[in-house]
């Protein structure tokens, strides 16, 4: 059974018993207001053919410990590569991604709250969506450093140690977040079926293209593709434990028009039919 802890993160990954891949670390106040956890991944490639990493509504900071750079292919032309530092941001995707899958794995990373790395980025997050950031172009030359000091620490919590430490470090007070942000994302928890943007920011007592452009600044994609986001990550969680269900009642329940739209949707953000998804995974 998934742990709190490693629950945003199977969100990405399709992979039963993911606290046997991944190690994690629950973060420690102030960073628990803005960070769900601390990862590290070590392996040896498969050799099978590297899945897509889901899309959640979240940025993630990974730093790659064995090689000096970062590799990701095109979603839709697999032949395309796009290469980056070996620390990046990664902005909040809208449809997924697909990362170079090198022979030996060495990365850690940190998975952010929905809007939590708004004060450590020094820029609007919606300005990163569907790419990825070198670090050092945002931190400068202390990212280098983190690296380093990472590779030569002798164990799993030296390395989480120094993370952490870079995060408070970085953590920027001055940095005000909009009281609407986080009433948003309460609401579109709690709301299964999706809930109207137009209807959020009248709740909230914004227009709505103010309350559009504060959330997409601090969570980097806008209210209405974080809820269609949530609402195929619900998808996903009941057909998981729900193989067969009624699937035209199960769209009505999540707030898809009709079953056709919860297929299209589904196979936007995973590249796959929600049957298809079943069976490979």
């Amino acid at each position: 059974m998934t742990s709190s802890i490693a629950r945003s993160k199977s969100e990405q990954f399709p992979i039963a018993d993911i606290e046997t891949i991944f190690r994690f670390r629950q973060p420690e106040p102030p960073l628990s207001s803005f960070v769900d956890s601390f990862w590290i991944y070590e392996g040896r490639s498969t050799g099978r053919r590297t899945e897509r990493i889901l899309p959640n509504g979240t940025l993630e900071l990974v730093i790659n410990l064995r090689q000096d750079e970062l590799l990701f292919r095109d979603t839709e032309r697999p032949g395309d590569l796009s290469r980056f530092s070996s620390a990046i941001i990664s902005g909040a995707q809208g449809r997924g991604l697909v990362p170079d899958d090198p022979k030996e794995i060495f990365l850690i990373g940190v998975h952010f709250k929905p809007g939590g790395a708004f004060p450590f980025l020094g820029l609007p997050a919606g300005h990163l969506a569907d790419t990825h950031a070198d670090l050092e172009n945002l931190w400068g030359r202390s990212a280098t450093r983190l690296r380093d000091r990472i590779c030569e620490a002798g164990s799993s919590d030296k390395q989480f140690d120094l993370l952490e430490e870079a995060l408070v470090g970085r953590l920027r007070h001055d940095v005000e977040q909009h009281y609407a942000v986080s009433a948003a994302l309460e609401m579109f928890r709690k709301h299964h079926a999706g809930l109207k943007v137009r209807e959020a920011a009248k709740y909230i007592g914004l227009s709505e293209r103010r309350f559009i452009q504060a959330f997409k600044t601090e969570v980097g994609l806008t209210p209405k593709l974080f809820s269609r986001i949530l609402r195929f990550q619900r998808t996903r969680s009941v057909i998981q434990r729900q193989p067969s269900p009624d699937w035209a009642e199960l769209a009505f329940d999540l707030g898809y028009f009709d079953q056709s739209h919860l297929i299209r949707e589904f196979i936007e953000f995973s590249g796959l039919t929600p049957t298809g998804y079943l069976k490979r995974n």
